[in-house]
């Protein structure tokens, strides 16, 4: 509401007119308020469910940098698209991701230009020295760690909503708002709802990793969770359950025997559970009667293993012989060019490894049939490593 005249204390013909027009401090409250596009409790369903699926996002970006990665809880707020230049001063690397199944919207990640450069080193095989300027192999290595973060992260929504969800392959850029490129990767809205994280890398990175999302999204992502949480609630099998434990159809269950149980015969012991144990005191005694149960019918011995192996012999088994085995970093694999030697973990003249369906189930030397290989079996393996293997 407008401050009163300085001059003469009274309200002005603008204001009054307001006020009759039915403009309350409601009406009148900044429309870039948090509450005008969001409520608290969707604000919290949003930081939830980032919360959640970012955990497991974390994990996958650790086994990726073979870092300790720490991602906090978030932090929700709502910004303009035409206050950008405030919210990111300095460049960022910006990774899109369209929601294909289960949804349908786009969602940004965000993360400083510096920190992609620390995590492109490290998916390189270096130590975490970021290069003087990002080229296309190191957002090559940054798009593949947000495709395996935000992979995870899908997943992680798919069991928390019960939907299957999927993404596509993430697309990538240099952001510079004040230059006013890579401003494109931006979905065509004028409000986001930005999620801000606070990252760790071991000792390499302490700083924020962001997501914008449209409002619209963001209000569907609650309704999902809104109704998948009703259904659980509103389960008719939850229902009878909760019926069945009820001490009303306790005391029906009972109602049978001789010296039935009253509602009040069994109490929680409170130094029992102060203990930690689930004791309980029982004030009367109770009937108990051994169980009872049914007769189990004598199979037919007639149709053994033997005679029903048959049903499993056109089962169709894939066979590899494997000649070795390495590891590289994706630098080592981008540096590989016709000629490359990649050396395997295999001395010459030792047996391969045959396996089915791939698992390991015997050894072999290589041979020459015509003019194909082939591998002559010189040992199986005996059944307890087989049985260990397949676990």
């Amino acid at each position: 509401m407008k401050r009163m005249s300085h001059n003469d204390g009274m309200l002005s013909q603008e204001e009054i007119d307001a006020l009759l027009g039915g403009a309350g401090l409601a009406n009148t409250a900044d429309d870039g308020s948090e509450e005008a596009y969001l409520t608290h409790m969707e604000m919290d369903a949003i930081g939830e469910i980032g919360n959640i699926s970012f955990g497991s996002a974390s994990t996958a970006l650790s086994t990726l940098l073979n870092q300790k990665v720490e991602i906090t809880t978030p932090t929700v707020s709502i910004i303009k698209k035409e206050n950008f230049k405030e919210e990111f001063p300095y460049p960022h690397v910006s990774v899109r991701v369209e929601y294909t199944e289960g949804f349908k919207g786009e969602n940004v990640l965000l993360i400083k230009e510096q920190d992609a450069g620390i995590i492109a080193d490290l998916m390189l095989g270096g130590n975490g020295t970021p290069a003087a300027e990002i080229n296309e192999i190191h957002l090559s290595a940054v798009q593949e760690a947000m495709n395996q973060m935000m992979g995870s992260s899908a997943t992680s929504m798919s069991m928390m909503l019960d939907k299957k969800i999927d993404i596509s392959p993430p697309q990538i850029e240099i952001l510079n708002v004040q230059e006013d490129k890579g401003t494109e990767q931006i979905p065509d809205e004028d409000v986001f709802v930005k999620v801000s994280f606070k990252l760790k890398v071991g000792d390499l990175i302490d700083s924020n990793i962001m997501q914008l999302m449209p409002i619209d999204f963001c209000k569907e992502l609650v309704n999902t969770m809104v109704i998948n949480d009703s259904d659980i609630n509103h389960d008719p099998s939850a229902t009878e359950h909760e019926k069945a434990s009820s001490p009303e159809t306790h005391s029906q269950a009972v109602e049978g025997q001789s010296e039935p149980v009253s509602e009040a015969s069994i109490v929680p012991d409170a130094q029992a559970s102060s203990k930690g144990t689930n004791r309980l005191t029982q004030s009367s005694s109770v009937r108990v009667q051994p169980a009872a149960f049914s007769e189990f019918q004598t199979l037919d011995t007639s149709f053994t293993a033997s005679n029903n192996i048959d049903l499993l012999l056109d089962i169709p088994l894939t066979v590899t012989v494997e000649l070795g085995r390495t590891k590289k970093t994706i630098k080592d694999i981008l540096d590989l060019s016709p000629g490359a030697v990649v050396e395997l973990d295999k001395l010459a003249g030792e047996p391969v490894d045959v396996l089915i369906n791939h698992k390991p189930i015997a050894k072999g030397e290589v041979v020459v049939i015509d003019e194909n290989f082939g591998v002559r079996i010189t040992e199986i393996i005996n059944k307890r490593d087989r049985l260990e293997k397949l676990n």
